[in-house]
Protein backbone atom coordinates (compact mmCIF):
# COMPACT_ATOMS: atom_id res chain seq x y z
CA UNK A 1 0.00 0.00 0.00
CA UNK A 2 0.85 3.57 -0.11
CA UNK A 3 3.31 4.42 2.43
CA UNK A 4 4.83 7.90 3.44
CA UNK A 5 7.87 8.28 5.74
CA UNK A 6 8.24 11.83 6.53
CA UNK A 7 11.53 12.64 8.71
CA UNK A 8 14.15 15.65 9.49
CA UNK A 9 12.16 17.99 11.40
CA UNK A 10 12.89 19.77 14.40
CA UNK A 11 13.66 22.81 17.04
CA UNK A 12 15.06 25.34 15.31
CA UNK A 13 15.90 29.11 15.67
CA UNK A 14 13.97 31.93 14.32
CA UNK A 15 16.58 32.23 10.98
CA UNK A 16 17.71 28.73 10.95
CA UNK A 17 17.59 25.89 8.53
CA UNK A 18 16.19 22.35 8.03
CA UNK A 19 16.31 19.58 5.49
CA UNK A 20 13.27 17.35 5.82
CA UNK A 21 13.01 14.28 3.31
CA UNK A 22 10.20 12.04 2.58
CA UNK A 23 10.35 8.41 1.39
CA UNK A 24 7.94 7.10 -0.35
CA UNK A 25 6.84 3.30 -1.12
CA UNK A 26 3.97 1.81 -2.89
CA UNK A 27 3.49 4.00 -5.44
CA UNK A 28 5.57 4.43 -8.98
CA UNK A 29 7.05 7.57 -7.52
CA UNK A 30 8.74 8.73 -10.86
CA UNK A 31 5.33 9.33 -12.05
CA UNK A 32 3.62 11.52 -9.73
CA UNK A 33 3.92 15.50 -9.32
CA UNK A 34 4.77 15.52 -5.39
CA UNK A 35 4.00 17.70 -2.91
CA UNK A 36 4.84 19.17 0.41
CA UNK A 37 2.02 20.00 3.30
CA UNK A 38 2.29 22.12 6.41
CA UNK A 39 -0.49 21.98 9.52
CA UNK A 40 -0.21 24.28 12.10
CA UNK A 41 -2.41 23.49 15.38
CA UNK A 42 -5.78 24.81 14.68
CA UNK A 43 -5.22 25.63 11.25
CA UNK A 44 -5.89 23.45 7.98
CA UNK A 45 -3.50 21.39 5.94
CA UNK A 46 -2.06 23.21 3.34
CA UNK A 47 0.03 22.95 0.13
CA UNK A 48 4.03 24.53 0.47
CA UNK A 49 5.79 23.32 -2.42
CA UNK A 50 5.33 21.00 -5.54
CA UNK A 51 7.65 19.42 -7.86
CA UNK A 52 6.49 17.77 -11.30
CA UNK A 53 8.06 14.38 -12.53
CA UNK A 54 10.46 16.55 -14.84
CA UNK A 55 11.52 19.33 -11.53
CA UNK A 56 9.65 22.08 -12.36
CA UNK A 57 8.75 23.41 -9.06
CA UNK A 58 6.31 25.81 -7.26
CA UNK A 59 5.88 27.24 -3.98
CA UNK A 60 3.12 28.81 -1.33
CA UNK A 61 3.79 32.76 -1.24
CA UNK A 62 4.68 32.32 2.27
CA UNK A 63 7.43 29.76 1.48
CA UNK A 64 8.79 31.41 -2.09
CA UNK A 65 12.41 32.28 -1.84
CA UNK A 66 13.47 30.54 1.23
CA UNK A 67 11.95 26.95 0.74
CA UNK A 68 13.47 24.78 -2.31
CA UNK A 69 11.57 21.18 -2.91
CA UNK A 70 13.83 18.37 -4.91
CA UNK A 71 13.33 14.78 -5.76
CA UNK A 72 15.48 11.82 -5.96
CA UNK A 73 13.17 9.10 -8.41
CA UNK A 74 16.15 6.44 -7.92
CA UNK A 75 15.76 6.48 -4.12
CA UNK A 76 11.82 7.23 -4.17
CA UNK A 77 12.52 10.66 -2.25
CA UNK A 78 11.45 13.95 -2.17
CA UNK A 79 13.06 17.00 0.38
CA UNK A 80 12.31 20.21 1.19
CA UNK A 81 15.29 22.62 2.25
CA UNK A 82 13.64 25.18 4.20
CA UNK A 83 15.91 28.64 4.89
CA UNK A 84 15.76 31.81 7.27
CA UNK A 85 12.92 29.79 9.08
CA UNK A 86 10.09 31.89 11.27
CA UNK A 87 7.74 30.97 13.76
CA UNK A 88 5.01 31.03 11.47
CA UNK A 89 6.33 27.80 9.26
CA UNK A 90 5.67 25.93 12.88
CA UNK A 91 4.26 22.99 11.73
CA UNK A 92 3.86 19.34 11.54
CA UNK A 93 5.02 18.64 7.83
CA UNK A 94 4.08 15.94 5.24
CA UNK A 95 4.80 14.70 1.39
CA UNK A 96 2.27 13.11 -0.79
CA UNK A 97 0.70 13.72 -4.54
CA UNK A 98 0.25 17.26 -5.12
CA UNK A 99 -3.22 17.43 -6.43
CA UNK A 100 -5.36 14.86 -5.13
CA UNK A 101 -3.01 13.31 -2.37
CA UNK A 102 -3.34 9.90 -1.82
CA UNK A 103 -5.83 8.97 1.16
CA UNK A 104 -2.52 7.31 3.10
CA UNK A 105 -0.83 9.99 5.02
CA UNK A 106 2.46 9.52 6.79
CA UNK A 107 2.85 10.45 10.19
CA UNK A 108 4.48 13.98 9.61
CA UNK A 109 7.84 15.71 10.91
CA UNK A 110 7.56 18.24 13.09
CA UNK A 111 9.16 21.49 12.70
CA UNK A 112 9.37 24.16 15.51
CA UNK A 113 11.15 27.42 15.12
CA UNK A 114 11.64 29.50 18.52
CA UNK A 115 14.17 31.24 20.30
Amino acid sequence: QVQFVESGGGLVQPGGSLRLSCAASGIIFRMYTMGWYRQAPGKQRELVAGITTGGITDYADSVKGRFIISRDNAKNTVYLRMNSLTPEDTAVYYCNKKGTPFDSWGQGTQVTVSS
